[in-house]
């Protein structure tokens, strides 16, 4: 086993790491904005005026994601869910709300997909992924995305020789921040929690990581360090290079 140090920040004894996938190791900021601004729009189309305050709810601010926004940290369950109790208000049936919701988000899934140009491997992280794999560490990627959604990334980006669990939200089952989807995931991986680290960019991950005992929470944000939700994380970094090894811990 190894520590992992982050600045003045040592973990002992970790045998894996969990990460994160949006936000983390994808830099899926525009396929979300954009994913967004057509739910948005097919759902205006339907019901004129609604599309700006659904803007507001997805945490789209003209081109700006919001990085602890709706849909930057919560599953497709939770954004249409959300979307569908906007169009309750104007009058519709749960039943009628929730079918336009569902039809706005398959039509937007089918316009906007992700790509390696708009939901790239954030720069440098190869490197990092390589470093730990090839020092024994376990490593998996949990994500508020669906299992196969994480098993596409993996594959789009050549990562599959480093990861060894590709953890997604079943549509039914558990959601960040529930510590069983980390427990979960630590079993998968053959790891103990208390040896796992999580590395993650939201407060749902740095929740649902400490709630099931795990050996440390690492927050990022790329390029700010000092961003105010890493508060809420052991240690705030801005890049994965932040992640040292340490021999013989």
């Amino acid at each position: 086993m190894l520590a992992i140090r982050c600045g003045d920040k040592v973990f002992p004894n970790i045998e894996a790491i969990i990460f994160d996938k949006d936000g983390t190791l994808e830099d899926s900021r525009n396929f979300l904005r954009e994913l967004a601004q057509k739910r948005s729009r097919l759902i205006d189309a339907k019901i004129p005026g609604i599309g700006e305050p659904l803007l507001m709810a997805f945490g789209v601010d003209e081109n700006r994601l919001d990085a602890e926004g709706l849909t930057a940290v919560g599953s497709r369950r939770d954004n249409q869910i959300a979307a569908a109790a906007y169009i309750a208000e104007t009058g519709r049936s749960w039943h009628e709300s929730l079918e336009i919701a569902r039809f706005a988000f398959e039509e937007a899934s089918r316009y906007i997909q992700r790509t390696s140009q708009n939901s790239p491997l954030f720069p440098g992280s190869l490197a990092v992924l390589q470093a730990l794999s090839a020092a024994g560490l376990k490593l998996g990627i949990l994500s508020a995305d669906s299992t196969q959604g994480v098993e596409n990334f993996i594959d789009r980006v050549d990562i599959a020789r480093y990861i060894q669990l590709a953890q997604g939200v079943a549509p039914e089952g558990p959601n960040k921040p529930e510590p069983i989807l980390f427990l979960d995931a630590c079993q998968g991986l053959g790891s103990q929690p208390e040896r796992t680290l999580m590395v993650g960019d939201s407060a749902l991950d740095f929740a649902m990581a400490r709630n099931a005992g795990a050996a440390g929470v690492v927050g990022i944000c790329w390029g700010n360090a000092g961003a105010p939700v890493l508060d809420r994380a052991d240690v705030g970094i801005a890049h994965l290079n932040e992640l040292v090894m340490i021999d013989g811990a």
